[in-house]
């Protein structure tokens, strides 16, 4: 009982020291810390934190983290031990509900028991309590009766009932001042269940705790990747009428942990490094299927009498059978055990211990990390150790050197329509990689405007505006041009066709300032177009051409921009009309082969319209004619059969009806006609190989 009180003191002295978001190692009743000794801030919502210390023999770490940053810390912690010892175990609190965890122990605290509730979970196990005088026995129960408290009110006492060695005794639960469970097992469950309470009171935090195992005085790393936020940059750049523009640039860092950084060596990395969080936390639990046992209508036992004349033979070999049984175990009880020769759980000859069976794939951990090594990312080593409070930020100057630049202006329809951009060609020969950020621009020592950069690398070119030119003036005139026919082709009766088209831009600068201004129009750059004139850009980007123009003062200066689109199409002859046709052989650019193979399919198709046309002709006859026979049908209904007009009817229907017949019989021989001309146009313009 005293080792557990001991060891659960620790404990909670360890719990309490750590809570102020320190580590804290537990050998040490002082409370040494592990500090923080170097960070590594990356610009990907990350940081790296490494904490290092003397330790001594065996010892047991424990580090405070926030609930949202335990699955940062089980996907990236790194642990070394230098001095040849090993890393045991890392523990730490499951995700799972308090509740669920209290639930586990011998004594459930869920409900916030009372002592009576308490005793009476564990009935059945020997105490030692003193009340008027020490008492030791075993928990029969509690039990509640009513007694008299003054006239007329009855309230309910609680009584602790034991079995002693005496017997059976009743102790009232106000007068005991003190209960000791006798079974050191049980007690140590209440201990424990105890302290997951008190861990459970501060639901945002959680301990992790590290066991390093070795002998001697030895170094200890600790390392993790945590969520912090992204370091940022901002530069000053001063442009000078003499000598090169002169830029200092500053990391803005900030520590947003729960301990202060002492003496810190500080790296900032720049770049983008994949990053992401995976819930390896929570506990995941896989569904599995109910199956239900399968249930058959049992059979009544059936009941069947030996023969007689074998009996004794079966007797025989049953007791062979025994003696072999007796003679294998015997001989396994006195055998020497083999290494490896039994199967986990067996029974045969040979069994291995179980701490032996245990494979051992590597005995301790070691882990060695190159802090330096970044791969493709570009680091900033602060020289000085940096010290920094929790909570608090810093500026740190990381840049600080003369770069190359010139001025230009910068002229883009789409930010202002009539004046262009100050701005600086401003190449980056510091040698270090500038993260993106603000510039705040200084010319001839006072404030000229603020910039923005890209991440720009050593060496590299980039365009930054940062003030209005008020001086200089930019008139854009778009200039257009009739479309052309390039191309036409003549291939299996389809018409492929090539046409270009222009477009233009002409850009009037006119500098009023008193000196040469380097004015850069930038045209936007649209796929499918191909410029013309000039022939090549200044600078091509992703989004736009630009050309760089020299701006006399007091002079106008013009830019002209052509572009072209060359379009193909392609369309079947037989879909075209005629004027459209009589256009393409009146075109310049088309062939003579091609010109006259149009001709004769104008002319085909002419000739099979004019039979369509009479076709269409007939057609209209034979209607016509129908229509008044009906008239004649009518008037006949109404005439007597040997009256004159009635046998009248008769004689021009029936020459009605031979007109009819020779149109249909004509009319067949047209659709013959037609079907047979379409067929040999098809044919012809399929044989048709024409460019």
């Amino acid at each position: 009982m005293a080792g557990a009180s001991r060891r659960f003191g620790l404990a909670l002295l360890v719990l309490a020291v750590a809570a102020g978001g320190g580590v804290v190692m537990a050998q040490d009743p002082a409370g040494a810390q592990l500090p923080v000794k170097r960070v590594v801030l990356y610009t990907s919502g990350v940081g790296y934190f490494e904490h290092q210390a003397q330790i001594e023999g065996d010892v047991r770490v424990d580090l405070k983290f926030n609930v949202d940053d335990v699955n940062d810390l089980l996907k990236s912690m790194v642990l070394q031990d230098e001095g040849g010892g090993s890393i045991a175990t890392i523990t730490y609190g499951s995700k799972d509900p308090i509740t669920k965890t209290l639930k586990t122990f011998a004594i459930d605290l869920t409900t916030n028991p009372t002592l009576a509730d308490l005793l009476s979970q564990v009935r059945g196990e020997v105490v030692e309590i003193e009340a008027a005088s020490k008492i030791v026995g075993t928990i029969v129960g509690v039990e509640r009766r009513k007694q008299p408290a003054g006239k007329d009110q009855v309230v309910e006492v609680e009584y602790l009932n034991l079995l002693t060695e005496q017997g059976l005794r009743s102790v009232e639960l106000a007068s005991v001042g003190r209960i000791r469970l006798v079974n050191p097992a049980l007690n140590e469950e209440l201990v424990k269940a105890l302290a997951v309470l008190a861990l459970g009171h501060a639901t945002d935090k959680k301990t992790v705790s590290l066991n390093f195992q070795g002998q001697g005085a030895r170094r200890v790393r600790v390392g993790y990747i945590q969520e912090t936020p992204i370091w940022k940059t901002s530069y000053r750049l001063v442009i000078g009428d003499d000598g090169r523009p002169f830029i200092q640039g500053w990391a803005i860092v900030e520590n947003t942990t729960e301990e202060d950084w002492t003496d810190v060596q500080l790296t900032l990395v720049s770049g983008r490094p994949i990053s992401f969080v995976m819930n390896l936390y929570d506990p995941l639990y896989v569904p599995r299927p109910v199956v239900e046992p399968e249930l058959f209508a049992s059979l009544r036992p059936q009941t069947y009498g030996q023969d007689l004349g074998e009996a004794d033979e079966q007797f025989k070999r049953r007791a062979e059978k025994a003696e072999r049984e007796r003679q294998l175990a015997f001989d396994a009880a006195a055998a020497p055990a083999a290494p490896g020769a039994a199967l986990a759980g067996g029974l045969g000859r040979g069994a291995m211990p179980a701490e032996d069976r245990a494979i051992d794939l590597q005995r301790g951990v070691r882990s060695v990390a190159e802090a330096s090594d970044v791969g493709e990312l570009f680091q900033y080593v602060i020289e000085s150790p940096v010290s920094l409070p929790r909570q608090q930020s810093a500026m740190l100057p990381i840049v600080q050197g003369s770069v190359e630049g010139r001025k230009v202006s910068i002229y883009n329809p789409a930010v202002h329509a009539k004046h262009p951009l100050n701005g600086l060609y401003l190449k980056n020969s510091t040698g270090l990689h500038l993260m993106q950020g603000p510039i705040t621009v200084f010319d001839g020592g006072t404030y000229a405007g603020d910039a923005q950069i890209e991440d720009l690398p050593p060496d590299s070119q980039r365009l930054i505006s940062y003030a209005l030119d008020l001086d200089t003036e930019v008139a854009p005139e778009s200039k257009g041009y009739p479309e052309q026919l390039v191309s036409v082709r003549l291939v299996k009766g389809v018409l492929y066709t090539s046409r270009k088209y222009q477009r233009g831009q002409e850009y009037t600068i006119k500098n009023s300032s008193l000196k040469p201004r380097e004015v850069i129009i930038e045209y936007p750059l649209e796929y499918g177009w191909t410029l013309v004139t000039p022939k090549e850009p200044t600078e091509k980007t992703r989004d736009v051409y630009r050309f760089a123009v020299t701006a006399e003062p007091g002079k106008p200066a013009k830019l002209l921009v052509t572009e072209q689109q060359v379009v193909d199409q392609s369309v079947q002859l037989t879909n075209l009309d005629d004027p459209t046709i009589q256009f393409y052989i009146g075109a310049s650019v088309v062939s003579d082969q091609v010109k006259e193979a149009l001709r004769e399919v104008v002319r085909r198709k002419r000739e099979i319209e004019g039979l369509v046309v009479a076709q269409q002709q007939l057609e209209q006859q034979i209607a016509a004619i129908s229509q008044e026979q009906a008239r004649i049908r009518e008037n006949m209904a109404q005439l007597e059969r040997n009256s004159d007009l009635y046998n009248r009817y008769v004689k021009k229907f029936n020459s009605q009806e031979d007109e009819i017949e020779q149109a249909r019989a004509k009319i067949a021989e047209l659709v013959e006609q037609i079907a047979s001309k379409r067929k040999a146009l098809d044919d012809y313009l399929l044989g048709l190989e024409l460019n």
